[in-house]
């Protein structure tokens, strides 16, 4: 196989925690090469945080209402990085083992949103912030918690072994790192902390209402695929063209028998679903070198008939 053949496979059988790492990787890469190359030039480059960061003050968001969602992709630096997608990439295995991938965004952006909002909040509700000078939030933390607690309420005693700690419970994780956003909130990045509080308490509001057979975030869900449809190339109806012509009975039947045959041959829309799911099922348990030649390229041909 060629590499830019196996890697449209990996591509197109990435997980959807994966691809969210992928593009917060390559917008944190962008973002410090901009900044190197504007500190080279003496370019100030501050406008770029201005423009795609959550500000604290409502009128200034009024005026740039996308970054609600962009401040998501945007780090401070690599720990900042790191630490965040180390979590998602673990979170977001276990997440995907009980929910589906669409239900995994819903958590990650509508913790975004609500970890923004508890931001601008808290900047204008408590005496603590008075008086402060312009300030702007940065990072997916308030989404990786939505997922992270999201998860951990669905299966809190599950236990998952650490490296160091062993086999803990799953909730002692999420409960752990909601304490340490509490405790560090007097001694720095207090909008930061309060953020990921916004997060953490949308994902377990999330989880507890599904378990009542609510989904908060259906509305959300519509709106995304109405969005994605927006880059969905449109079918081309065939016209429609009336033909009359005599046949015999004989060829009539052969071509009964043959189009018969050619729709036993194809799968229909449910049928491939059911095994482009069962292949990426493969895929999360084993890995993608585990499939067969004909189940890569099962995958690879109903990539690009999509």
């Amino acid at each position: 196989m060629r590499p830019s053949d196996k890697f449209k496979y990996k591509i197109q059988t990435a997980t959807v925690t994966e691809k969210l790492i992928a593009v917060n990787v390559v917008v944190f890469l962008l973002f410090f090469l901009f900044r190197t190359i504007t500190y080279l030039f003496q370019i100030p480059s501050d406008f770029l945080v201005e423009w795609f960061a959550f500000p604290k003050e409502a009128g200034e968001f009024l005026f740039k209402p996308w970054t609600i969602i962009t401040y998501s992709f945007l780090h401070s630096g690599i720990w900042h990085i790191l630490g965040n997608m180390l979590i998602l990439y673990f979170s977001g295995i276990y997440f995907l083992n009980f929910f589906s991938p669409k239900k995994l965004l819903n958590y990650y952006f509508l913790g975004v949103i609500v970890g923004a909002l508890i931001y601008m909040l808290s900047y204008n509700l408590f005496p603590a912030f008075q008086g402060t000078a312009r300030s702007y939030l940065m990072g997916a933390s308030a989404g990786v918690m939505a997922v992270l607690v999201g998860i951990a309420s669905h299966v809190p005693n599950m236990r998952v072994r650490l490296l160091i700690l062993g086999s803990i419970k799953f909730w002692w994780i999420a409960a752990f790192l909601v304490a340490l956003d509490v405790i560090q909130i007097p001694m720095g990045n207090a909008g930061g902390h309060l953020a990921h509080l916004g997060g953490a308490m949308l994902g377990y509001i999330y989880t507890t209402q599904l378990q009542k057979g609510n989904d908060i975030g259906s509305w959300f869900e519509k709106i995304m695929d109405s969005f994605v449809n927006l880059f969905k190339p449109r079918e081309k109806k065939a016209r429609m063209k009336t033909v009359h012509r005599t046949t015999t009975k004989k060829s009539a039947a052969r071509s009964s028998s043959s189009g018969s045959r050619k729709r036993s041959g194809h799968l229909n829309k449910d049928e491939k679903q059911k095994r482009i799911d069962a292949i990426l099922d493969k895929i999360s348990k084993s890995g993608y070198d585990s499939l067969s030649k004909a189940e890569k390229d099962f995958l690879f041909q109903a990539g690009k008939d999509d």
